[in-house]
């Protein structure tokens, strides 16, 4: 078992995009990247963990998703970074067909993206850090055992901090911070 870092995308990773779907859209958070490739460096997994109500929404597919994800891997690579693993929940109380479900337990604040990728990749979650712009995602991070680290990119700046082990002005600098403490 090894500890991970996991990053929410949105306005964590690249900027804040209503309903991004279309890969030329895509714009990373100066620094994002390379701080990806220093967690890389170091051997420690980076997993993404990303609501997408859009998709269970019917605003867009599963297939236009991956077209977004394959951008940011190209993105990524371009400063030697890469992402291990990537989840993401499209459920949502205003979802069609399967996808509509008020509380789904891979939907964060819920767990369960963070869970499924621990078995999945045989991650400790105790010794793992949570990084978002949002409650929901302390949330998820807290509920999963992890340590958290609020971004005041994307929302980051409306969200109060003071539930955070870190809070830090981009995914560069809370980085710094994980790497400071990190196992």
């Amino acid at each position: 078992m090894r500890p991970a870092v996991f990053l929410d995308r949105d306005g964590t990773l690249n900027e804040e995009v209503d309903y991004l779907s279309d890969p030329e859209r895509l714009v990373m958070i100066p620094g994002a990247a390379a701080a990806v490739a220093r967690l890389n460096a170091r051997g420690i997994p980076v997993v993404v963990v990303s609501n997408q109500s859009g998709i269970g929404r019917g605003k867009y597919g599963w297939q236009d998703f991956a077209a977004v994800m394959s951008r940011m891997g190209t993105l990524l690579a371009l400063e030697n970074a890469h992402i291990d693993a990537v989840y993401a929940s499209p459920h949502h109380e205003k979802g069609q067909g399967d996808y509509c479900v008020a509380d789904h337990p891979d939907r964060k604040p819920n767990p369960g993206m963070l869970i499924r990728a621990a078995a999945e990749h045989e991650l400790d979650l105790a010794k793992s850090w949570m990084v978002g712009d949002k409650a929901i995602d302390l949330d998820a991070g807290r509920r999963a055992g992890c340590r958290v680290a609020l971004v005041r990119t994307g929302y980051g700046a409306e969200v109060d901090g003071s539930t955070a082990d870190l809070v830090a002005a981009d995914l560069p600098e809370a980085v710094d911070g994980i790497l400071a403490q990190w196992p």
